[in-house]
């Protein structure tokens, strides 16, 4: 058996939008992927100065459910930051069990476009694969549609592709050792 990727709701992003995740994983990574029965409450980590969330100590609340088998994302609605960062998209333990993922600034409304559920979905993907891929000991890749590049704007993820390139996607792969019966 393979390990799997657990989703975890931190917050309230919509359990619809979790479902749809974990299948837009399965399909893009070939791993299981599944929707948590439990989520994090976001206050723990929230900045009261800067009215956003440390995505850092959001990170260290899901290390707490680590297992073995399972890589952990968890998926916020609300803005993340780290302390040396305006915002993040996400932030991921390199090849650590966790990694994090907001919606906030990859919803078109934030930057006066209509709403657009397909863009949103595919941008939480694109970002998804990106945390997974570092959680998996990848670093930014060189390749322009890797998931795996490097994006400091979201005009830049909409560059991208939501899979990875054959040489991350060979390290990716290595990454998930087989659990013995």
């Amino acid at each position: 058996m393979d390990a799997e990727i657990l989703v975890v709701g931190v917050g309230q992003p919509g359990r619809d939008m979790l479902v749809r995740l974990t299948a837009d994983l399965h399909a893009t990574l070939g791993r299981p992927a599944t929707v948590a029965g439990w989520t994090l409450d976001p206050v723990i980590a929230h900045d009261p100065l800067r009215n956003q969330y440390n995505s850092s100590q959001l990170l260290a609340s899901l290390v707490e459910h680590e297992d073995a088998h399972t890589r952990i994302l968890g998926v916020t609605p609300v803005d993340l930051f780290a302390p040396v960062l305006t915002y993040v998209f996400g932030e991921a333990q390199l090849s650590g069990p966790t990694a994090i993922v907001s919606t906030h600034r990859l919803r078109p409304e934030l930057y006066g476009l209509p709403k657009d559920p397909g863009a949103l979905r595919r941008r939480l993907l694109v970002e998804a694969v990106h945390e997974l891929g570092h959680t998996a000991g990848l670093r930014h890749c060189p390749e322009p549609s890797c998931a795996m590049h490097g994006s400091s704007y979201v005009e830049e993820i909409d560059l991208k592709g939501p899979g990875l390139c054959a040489k991350c996607r060979t390290i990716f792969d290595a990454s998930f050792v087989p659990i013995p019966d």
